[in-house]
């Protein structure tokens, strides 16, 4: 594993782009199955699956998965963090648009800014860039309000649109107990499985005790779309997402995956066809201008 770096190098930005890219469009992917498969169903599905690829994928390498290191606390934690996050977010996209539900996840970095400090000193965030996470919190908050505001808004939006902004406390969450424990010191690989592992299980269970009922049929676009949630961004895009974790500042990171809400605003606009109103406009561009802050040198 490569020295850990204290700067976004051209790599890690290239990298980052096209993760938001993948995620962005990951929600439209979630809500489009939602129609024939239920939420945890979904999620635990697609967690299982993908483990199943990172298992092939560490035996082709020579990747150890199963060796004792002492990350299993860890690993359990994580797994159980994700899981709750990606239950929230299947949930929530029930009762809000997959765009809103984009912008809303991706308040996760201000968990990370705030609780970064007190695992990695070196980490902690100067005024102009705590100006900066600020800023997009105020425009992503202005967003939300728009859920109770208007006749034309359905009647249980706000709850979607808290269930993401909880999915994001999950996240930020989750990359902080990365950071904390043993999973630190560990392989992407063996991070990610953990997390699929526990998460599925779980979501799985989950699905069973509320009864959610198995699909009778998929469809063509409906499988195309779990694919496309499985193996890309599941399975291969975390795995760039985690190995970057290892490497680099966890804080301009998180905070320079807000992009990820413009990607999804455009998938959603454009493949669902879903409303791009000016609040959501106005959210983008807070974050956005939270974003250069953040990763001012």
């Amino acid at each position: 594993m490569p020295d850990r770096r204290s700067q976004l190098d051209g790599l890690a930005v290239a990298t980052l782009i096209m993760c938001c890219a993948l995620w962005g469009l990951n929600q439209v992917a979630t809500k489009i199955a939602l129609s024939e498969v239920p939420p945890l169903l979904q999620a635990g599905a697609r967690s299982i699956l993908a483990a199943l690829l990172v298992l092939v994928w560490c035996k082709w390498r020579g990747l150890k998965l199963f060796e004792r290191d002492g990350s299993l606390p860890g690993g359990l934690l994580a797994g159980l963090l994700f899981g709750l996050e990606f239950a929230c977010i299947f949930a929530g996209l029930q009762f809000t648009t997959a765009s809103r539900m984009v912008v809303f996840i991706y308040l996760s970095p201000f968990v990370v800014a705030l609780g970064m400090p007190f695992i990695a000193k070196a980490e902690r965030l100067h005024p102009i860039q705590m100006l900066g996470l600020v800023l997009a919190f105020v425009a992503v908050a202005w967003a939300f309000a728009e859920s109770f505001v208007g006749s034309s808004v359905p009647p249980r939006q706000w709850l979607g649109d808290g269930l993401g902004v909880l999915a994001a406390v999950l996240w930020g969450s989750t990359t902080l107990s990365i950071r904390a424990t043993k999973l630190s010191s560990v392989s992407g690989e063996k991070t990610l499985f953990y997390q699929l592992c526990v998460s599925g299980v779980a979501l799985l269970l989950g699905a069973w005790l509320i009864g959610e009922p198995l699909p009778k049929t998929i469809s063509m676009p409906v499988s195309a779309m779990m694919a496309f949630q499985i193996v890309v961004v599941t399975f291969a895009s975390y795995l760039l997402w985690f190995r970057l974790v290892r490497q680099y500042p966890a804080t301009m990171l998180a905070s320079f995956t807000l992009l990820t809400p413009l990607f999804g605003l455009l998938a959603g606009a454009v493949l669902l066809g879903e409303p791009v109103t000016t609040r959501l406009v106005v959210a983008l561009a807070g974050v956005a201008a939270g974003i250069v802050l953040v990763n001012r040198r």
